[in-house]
């Protein structure tokens, strides 16, 4: 197995070396487009945020263990500067009040927790089902049978 490695790379290095001078190795798939990163934006970047905390609170509800406080980093939603800002209308803001509510709850009546973590990740599927759909079936994994 490593005869085969070491020979391919052999082979790959001087097929992208010509006449002693370094070039560019072409391939069928390379562009004339520069590589762009993708940058998240505010609301993508707090969404994930919101996501990862909401999965350590899933699994405290769970079983049985003290809530915590609420995080109140989650209140940003109302203002964090979203990919395409015409997506911050009035139904987006509904579901993001629904949301921020129904977490409020869960830490101002840990009781019934697992009903108000529920009713969150409803006005998360909500909106998705409107704004953005790619996320719904990780959102959906939130749920708390």
């Amino acid at each position: 197995m490593k005869k085969i490695l070491l020979l391919s790379s052999f082979f790959l290095f001087f097929s992208c070396n010509k006449n002693g001078k370094k070039e560019e190795c072409k391939t069928s798939n390379k562009t004339d487009k520069e590589f762009e990163m993708y940058q998240m934006s505010e609301m993508a970047a707090l969404m994930e945020s919101m996501y990862i905390e909401n999965e350590k609170l899933k699994e405290r509800i769970k079983k049985g263990d003290t809530i915590g406080q609420f995080p109140s980093h989650f209140l940003s939603i109302h203002k964090a500067v979203m990919t395409d800002q015409s997506d911050n209308d009035d139904f987006f803001k509904e579901q993001a009040s629904l949301f921020i509510k129904s977490q409020e709850m869960i830490y101002k009546d840990p009781k019934n927790a697992k009903q108000h973590f529920n009713e969150g990740i409803n006005a998360c599927v909500s909106c998705h089902q409107v704004k953005c759909g790619g996320p719904i079936p990780k959102i959906k994994k939130l749920y708390i049978k």
